[in-house]
């Protein structure tokens, strides 16, 4: 299990760097980098701040988005890829930017036996068992291996500048519900004490396995499969330097809108 326990907000230490500070060490696998906040994201802000090269520097594994919100990003084995507005997986250039992304290095600390799930809701009810059990107030990278009777999963085409919101952004949003298709959910939970940098709880982006369906996952129906977890204690944010991005308010209280963009439904298929 992770050792290094490093302050976040409430527990240890976190550390603030500017976006285009030179990349972490390798040898910082014991942490959930994150760039910028989830909450700049759903004002709009979604200026590239990192490069998929650097945040490759950072972690093997994760979940985030693209400069101009174009797409779902899914980090496995080490690949960025990108889910596309019609659902399809490419792997990303290192050049593309990244106005918001989680990543670590995936070191599996315990693990469990998954069937016949019925929900999303069943779903996190299952991993929240295990977050409790192990420590509810530190972060979890988990990846979950399996075969899906359905899964319902969404992305989106990107924004031009000036850009809306995030939740305006993603009225237009495209859905797709594959049946009988087997794949990975790569989710980070978050804790309570995050509500101002992030979403508290779970959080799934999906990929099937010949790599060419995936996105964010608004509901799901497990067949089987296997949740690998990553207890991590360490958080490190990256913030973004340009000016814009210290122009935003953040009295504002986003938890609405970010609700919305991770579970509303739109409706298209």
């Amino acid at each position: 299990m992770k050792k290094l326990l490093t302050a976040t907000l409430l527990v240890g230490t976190i550390f603030f760097n500017t976006a285009n500070a030179a990349p972490a060490p390798i040898k910082d696998r014991e942490t959930i980098y994150q760039i910028a906040l989830l909450q700049s994201l759903a004002m709009g802000y979604f200026d590239g701040s990192i490069t998929v090269k650097d945040l490759k520097t950072h972690g093997d594994t994760g979940i985030g988005t693209f400069e101009g919100l174009d797409g779902e990003m899914i980090v496995l084995d080490g690949v960025v890829y990108r889910a596309n507005r019609d659902l399809k997986i490419n792997v990303v250039k290192d050049d593309v930017r990244v106005p918001f992304s989680n990543v670590t290095f995936f070191e599996k600390d315990f693990s469990v036996k998954l069937a016949d799930v019925r929900d999303k809701a069943a779903f996190e009810k299952i991993l929240d068992e295990q977050v409790n059990k192990h420590g509810r107030n530190s972060f979890y990278m988990v990846k979950v291996s399996g075969t899906f009777n359905e899964i319902l999963i969404r992305s989106e085409s990107g924004a031009k500048e000036p850009y809306p919101t995030l939740v305006e952004a993603l009225k237009t949003q495209n859905e797709l519900s594959p049946k009988n298709i087997s794949g990975t959910l790569v989710g980070l939970y978050c804790p309570d004490f995050m509500s101002s940098l992030n979403s508290t709880g779970w959080h799934f982006h999906f990929i099937s396995a010949d790599k060419k369906t995936g996105g964010h996952v608004l509901d799901l129906n497990l067949k089987s499969g296997e949740a690998q977890f990553d207890k991590t204690d360490a958080f490190k944010l990256d913030l973004p330097t340009k000016k814009n991005f210290h122009a935003l308010n953040f009295k504002t209280n986003m938890t609405e809108d970010i609700r919305k963009a991770e579970q509303d439904i739109q409706g298209g298929k």
